[in-house]
């Protein structure tokens, strides 16, 4: 049985749209029916590789898991990855379609918009119900002539729209009726109601605003959902990394101490997600007020601007603080961009982060680091090959997204050894290891979401204070419950049956 498809857009960014359509993702599934995400145009430098090879945003990765579903780059067709303050990286169904300037990004529309239906149509041939995601407001006025996610999509879709509000941020009712207000005629017929998110306390206590709202709009609230505070699911975000701990990793002294810094352009930190969940790791991001002395590991992640980021470590003297940190008996791990960082210099001859330029790296591990050629998209297995504890023979699922190539000139071995891309075989050494084993590198992403390998890779740092890390976390048990958690809420608070009503056949 086919459904209307139902759109999910807020008032602003940051107000729990993604959150809001995974739990109904995962209600419908629970309730039997065939449904998938979708979202036209996202724009999050936390991506991921499909099984095909194809990159997409985290948020979808999330909702296809909520849905029941491998994850399709169908569900996130754009994949806008900010590499500066007004240029982005464009990935189109899972492939790099160029850097773009606003400006010129805008002139690709016709095009972008012919490859968004495609995939909006192949998700709803193949499904009961389509839930659409919309992207920041969806009533900012100077940007309607070039929407591609939120009522323009709603429209081509025939979508039953719901327009999510973040009251814990103040200014509800500017949020829901002014929205409603700045809606043209077109638009207000697809809107269909309000959901009320993040609200602390009794709902009870905001019947009359309820009754405010749909009295000045004509339109009903569907639910007052509550701020879930112990809720833990990835996000993609950049806003929501100022909501991730930060501060003095000494303020747990019983747990291991780690820290990721936090740098401007920092990219898929959701890698760090099975860490921060794992009972007895204090995981913390720091940056330049913050000390490295006492942490267990350091953690320089990955980003979408290497050479800018490697300038902001001199320039805010994070360089200098990391280097004292390892000549001080510090250990040192970087991830994609963090590993090229790590080396002896990143060379950008043709441009494809900015102008054509060269950076020293750290200086830390005797590797140099070209970007050149075709961006490396691909999930893959791989084999430890530094010990990394009892059973480091086991294969591991991770995923590769780089461009550029790293080349070792020193000194050292090889992290690991890929066996497998996308399904073929191969055999391709990664990442590198300085000979005092305290300096590593390596481009593979989601490497701590296996449970085995993040476990035996934490008894490495183990001082003697502390118990060895055994059992413990399955992160995709844990990812389970979460979901389960976050549709029962919303079986709690949403009208069900009205929502129903709203996408009957």
């Amino acid at each position: 049985m086919k459904y209307r498809p139902l759109m999910i857009l807020g008032s602003g960014s940051d107000v729990g749209k993604s959150l809001i359509v995974a739990g109904l993702c995962r209600l419908f599934r629970q309730d039997g029916l065939r449904v998938a995400p979708f979202k036209a145009q996202n724009m999050a430098l936390n991506s991921f590789i499909t099984p095909e090879g194809g990159e997409m945003g985290r948020a979808q990765v999330v909702q296809a898991l909520a849905a029941g579903l491998a994850p399709h780059v169908d569900m996130n067709p754009i994949l806008l990855k900010p590499a500066t303050q007004v240029g982005s990286q464009v990935i189109v169904h899972g492939k790099v379609y160029g850097n773009f300037q606003a400006r010129d990004y805008y002139r690709e529309r016709p095009r972008l918009v012919r490859k968004v239906m495609e995939s909006f149509r192949r998700l709803s041939q193949a499904h009961e119900l389509v839930i659409l995601e919309g992207a920041g407001s969806a009533v900012e006025l100077n940007l309607k002539k070039s929407d591609l996610v939120n009522f323009a999509m709603a429209r081509r879709a025939g979508a039953a729209v719901l327009l999510v509000a973040d009251i814990d941020r103040g200014g509800v009712f500017a949020a829901t009726i002014g929205s409603c207000h700045l809606l043209s005629r077109a638009e207000r017929r697809l809107l269909s109601g309000f959901i009320i998110n993040k609200f602390r306390g009794d709902p009870e206590l905001f019947r009359d605003g309820v009754g405010i709202i749909e009295k000045r709009t004509r339109r009903p609230v569907l639910g007052v959902v509550p701020y879930f505070a112990d809720l833990a699911l990835p996000e993609e975000d950049s806003v929501a990394l100022e909501r991730k701990p930060g501060g003095d990793p000494r303020s747990h002294p019983a747990n291991l101490r780690l820290g990721v810094l936090r740098l401007p352009h920092i990219s898929n930190y959701t890698d760090f997600d099975p860490l921060e969940h794992e009972p007895g790791v204090s995981l913390r991001y720091l940056n330049h007020q913050d000390v490295l002395g006492d942490l267990d590991l350091l953690i320089l992640p990955g980003t979408k601007n290497t050479i800018g980021d490697l300038r902001y470590l001199k320039e805010t003297g994070l360089a200098a603080a990391i280097q004292a940190y390892v000549r001080g008996g510090g250990r040192l791990l970087g991830i994609c961009g963090g590993y090229q960082m790590l080396g002896l210099e990143v060379r950008d001859p043709l441009g494809v982060e900015g102008p054509p330029r060269a950076e020293a790296g750290l200086g830390l591990l005797p590797v140099v680091t070209t970007m050149a050629g075709e961006k490396t998209t691909a999930q893959v297995k791989a084999k430890p090959l530094k010990t990394w504890g009892r059973g480091g023979e086991e294969i591991l699922k991770a995923y590769e997204i780089h461009m550029g190539e790293t080349e070792p000139q020193g000194p050292g071995n090889p992290a690991f050894v890929i066996l497998e891309r996308c399904g073929r075989r191969v055999e391709v050494a990664d990442g590198w290891v300085s000979p005092d084993g305290r300096v590593f590198g390596t481009y593979l992403h989601g490497l701590f979401e296996n449970d085995g390998f993040r476990r035996r890779f934490l008894n490495t740092f183990v001082p003697e204070r502390m118990p060895r890390f055994s059992g413990g976390l399955s992160f995709r048990s844990f990812l389970e419950t979460q979901l389960d958690k976050l549709a029962e809420e919303l079986r709690k608070c949403l009208d069900v049956h009205r929502l129903k009503e709203l996408i009957r056949p």
